[in-house]
């Protein structure tokens, strides 16, 4: 809990929802990032170019963070095969559940779908039973 810091916790929290909310309301689209990612290169969509232009958003909001930021870098204790390896099965998660965590969590719940809230209850019990394994009955294999 040491690097908690709850009120840009907070702050990161409302501009995620203000941006869900704002691409529903002004454009009636779901900010799902799996979904924006696997069709934002589409070439027979000629309408697609509000999806280059939140993925592009996404990214360059990183970048300043990281750029303006009195945070120290993220740093990570695990291994960068254990982080592919993560990142496979996260993507392989999010094909399987048709939709990622963003799109499930944030809109889905916000719209009440039965899928988005079952698809949430089942990230998050994963997510734990995860953290608990690698953390507690894994400790020591990287």
């Amino acid at each position: 809990m040491e690097n908690f810091t709850p009120h840009t916790s907070f702050l990161g929290g409302c501009l995620i929802g203000l941006s869900a909310a704002s691409l529903m309301y002004f454009n009636g689209k779901i900010a799902g990032i799996s979904g924006m990612i696997s069709s934002a290169f589409d070439i027979k969509d000629k309408g697609n170019h509000w999806r280059l232009f939140f993925l592009a958003g996404l990214i360059l909001a990183a970048v300043m963070f990281n750029l303006f930021s009195p945070y120290a870098p993220a740093s990570y204790s695990r291994s960068t095969l254990s982080l592919v390896i993560s990142g496979v099965l996260v993507g392989y998660g999010t094909r399987l559940g048709n939709g990622c965590t963003s799109g499930h969590a944030v809109c889905g719940i916000a719209r009440f779908s039965i899928r988005s809230i079952t698809a949430t209850i089942t990230f998050m019990s994963v997510a734990i039973l995860t953290v608990f394994i690698t953390h507690h009955l894994l400790r020591n294999i990287e």
